[in-house]
């Protein structure tokens, strides 16, 4: 279903009809709804206005959507998102969310924090979950839809298209009451032609870590870790498609870096006859003007087709997926301790219902399989793959692939 079909004031339309603009724009300010035809009677939407008119969902209506339409969306409880909704992540307004995080945007350079003298608290505070960094990342490509696969995406994952959908996901967020666009660098697709003008560009959205007031200001620098360079001043991370902009890191923080994301940086190596990913966020700030330094780093891996991934024991079930030219949807583990408690992957094209596909890794420790065997038999069953056989046949599709 990669034709998505409306009924806006009476009249049907579909998602690719040149009269589309015309048609949201008559209702965009009125009462009226547009309403997804997926599903018999179909399912409420609103129109918002970026550069152009977009149907979106409303709050809490993804799981009543056709799964192979694209304005489905899992139940969070499938995803380590399920823990954060309400608490950390909150919808402001249809599609406009802000992020509770646990780092800050600024950090005061040469002041230390005044201690004081003991004394009796005047309240006690209830703990909130903060989202990490990993989390901000995990969000901002779920809002993306990269972590969501269909046919039609063959071919079509670069890097124009990470830079073009994590901004524009990045725009209807707010941190810390900042808009995420703000404070989010993604570099465009780079090509000589066209490199003078991109460095230029990202000068000027860098130029928010300029020092205010004593303050250094943070910014978030996302794209795929190229390598590090090591010299006796320290160490320059390189990130793809910014071949003229390292990151500065001193080299004890970088050793520590790669001792905690050791098994992803290995698993480009694997022999899994596979290419993969590994994505880098940065919390940055400014050294010196136009010198960038590494103040926090988290890692995520991802397929060839930047896909996430919690380990290399997913990477042979996505490509299998994605060679059998199928729908599907790999949740996400934000924050949550393990991911064993989750689905691998969703495939949304098994008929009215969603189909959740479990993989139990030979690696796992004896909790972790445990707790993923429990899931696939209990109340979340579906497919199961213990890794150390041949993978079984997936389940049937229902409509065209």
């Amino acid at each position: 279903m990669d034709t998505q079909w409306f009924l806006i004031a009476g009249e049907r339309c579909a998602s690719d009809d040149p009269g589309l603009q015309e048609a949201l724009a008559r209702v965009h300010e009125s009462p009226e709804r547009p309403r997804c035809l997926c599903v018999e009677g179909g399912v409420e939407m609103y129109v918002s206005r970026h550069r152009q008119f977009v149907v979106k969902r409303m709050p809490g209506s993804g799981a009543r959507h056709h799964p192979a339409c694209p304005s489905y969306e899992p139940d969070a409880t499938q995803s380590g998102l399920g823990e954060l909704i309400g608490d950390a992540v909150l919808e402001l307004s249809p599609g406009s969310f802000e992020l509770r995080v646990n780092f800050p945007w600024t950090r005061v350079v040469g002041r230390a924090v005044p201690r004081g003298e003991p004394q009796e608290p005047a309240e006690i505070v209830v703990a909130r979950h903060r989202m990490s960094l990993r989390a901000l990342m995990h969000f901002l490509f779920e809002r993306a839809g990269i972590n969501r696969w269909t046919p039609a995406m063959e071919g079509k994952r670069n890097q124009g298209v990470l830079h073009k959908y994590l901004m524009e996901a990045a725009d209807s967020v707010v941190v810390r009451g900042i808009t995420l666009g703000e404070r989010l660098y993604v570099p465009e697709p780079f090509s000589e032609a066209g490199r003078e003008g991109a460095a230029r560009r990202r000068r000027e959205k860098l130029a928010v870590l300029h020092p205010r007031d004593g303050q250094s200001p943070l910014a978030i620098a996302l794209g795929e870790y190229k390598g590090c360079d090591r010299s006796e001043q320290g160490c320059r991370i390189w990130i793809k498609h910014a071949p003229d902009a390292p990151l500065l890191a001193p080299t004890r923080t970088w050793e520590r870096v790669e001792r905690t994301f050791g098994p992803l940086l290995e698993a480009r190596h694997a022999d899994t006859g596979h290419k993969v990913r590994v994505v880098m966020a940065a919390l940055i700030r400014a050294r010196r003007e136009h010198t960038y330094e590494i103040d926090a780093v988290s890692m995520m891996l991802t397929s060839e087709q930047w896909i996430p991934l919690d380990g290399l024991h997913e990477l042979a079930l996505v490509q299998a997926l994605i060679a059998q030219r199928r729908r599907f949807f790999k949740p996400l583990r934000y924050d949550a301790p393990s991911a064993a408690g989750f689905p691998n992957a969703v495939l949304l094209d098994t008929g009215m219902l969603a189909t959740p596909l479990h993989v139990v890794s030979s690696f796992m420790t004896a909790k972790g399989k445990a707790a993923k065997e429990r899931l696939a038999q209990g109340g979340g069953g579906g497919w199961i793959w213990r890794n150390d056989e041949p993978m079984p046949p997936l389940p049937s599709a229902t409509r065209p692939g």
